[in-house]
């Protein structure tokens, strides 16, 4: 739907995921829209796939960037983002991660620090696919097997910095799900928070066997655990690391 289909149909909008539409291929969620049902839609089932991916705001290159729109003019009309990894810009390493909790009380983290990638055919049926340290434009993603969501209590979707320089604030990030029916979901982390290193991002819920996705956005300015201490969930933490690239 383009913006200003949006601003001609104004609160109607808000419903057309719930109901189905065919027209609508996206929707995102916000402050004032933050809550959607996947089961309304029939789509409670199959993979759910969660992407992130960010670009770096061309704003932040700074000095760089105004001398060189004085010397090419045209320049203007480039993008307003870059690629993460462009060189001059601040190195950043965003990672998506997911709390889980089941029915059954098994509680844990899928995430690339430490190598917690999960299973998709097994408890806690989440998988992360990889680890993507540059930004590149297939991001990183995780699965969720919908075919077992009555085993989920929760789930959260969460991303954070990984042990360098924190600039959520200089980042385009957003985290999609793609469902497998009905139009893909997004979540923009378009919120200042110069010196935050984790955010959480999205929740699923089992609400009486709906399964309920929820806006969350909310930045800390710690890691994991300041996230776990802060939607409750009970599991201890200790400092990991990454191997380095070309490591085994």
């Amino acid at each position: 739907m383009s913006f200003w289909d949006k601003i001609w149909r104004g609160r109607s909008a808000e419903f057309e995921f719930d109901s189905g539409s065919a027209a609508t291929n996206s929707i995102e969620l916000t402050k004032r829209h933050p809550v959607v049902s996947l089961s309304k839609q029939g789509a409670a089932t199959g993979n759910l796939r969660v992407n992130l991916s960010w670009r770096m705001r061309t704003s932040d290159i700074g000095s760089f960037e105004k001398n060189s729109l004085i010397r090419h003019p045209f320049s203007m009309f480039k993008p307003d983002v870059v690629q993460a990894h462009t060189e001059s810009m601040v190195n950043v390493d965003l990672d998506l991660g997911c709390l889980y909790e089941l029915v059954d009380g098994d509680k844990g983290v899928v995430q690339p620090l430490g190598s917690f990638f999960g299973s998709l055919n097994a408890p806690p049926y989440v998988k992360l696919s990889g680890d993507d340290r540059f930004g590149s434009a297939s991001g990183e993603t995780i699965y969720i097997n919908l075919d077992h969501r009555e085993s989920f209590k929760r789930l959260l979707l969460f991303v954070y910095i990984y042990d360098q320089t924190p600039a959520f604030d200089r980042t385009h990030a957003i985290v999609t799900l793609y469902p497998s029916n009905g139009p893909r979901i997004e979540i923009s982390l378009d919120e200042r928070a110069p010196q935050a290193r984790s955010c959480a991002v999205v929740s699923l819920e089992n609400v009486k066997g709906d399964l309920v996705v929820r806006r969350e956005v909310k930045f800390v300015y710690g890691f994991q655990a300041e996230l776990d201490r802060l939607y409750g969930w009970g599991l201890q933490w200790g400092r990991g690391y990454k191997t380095k690239v070309g490591e085994r």
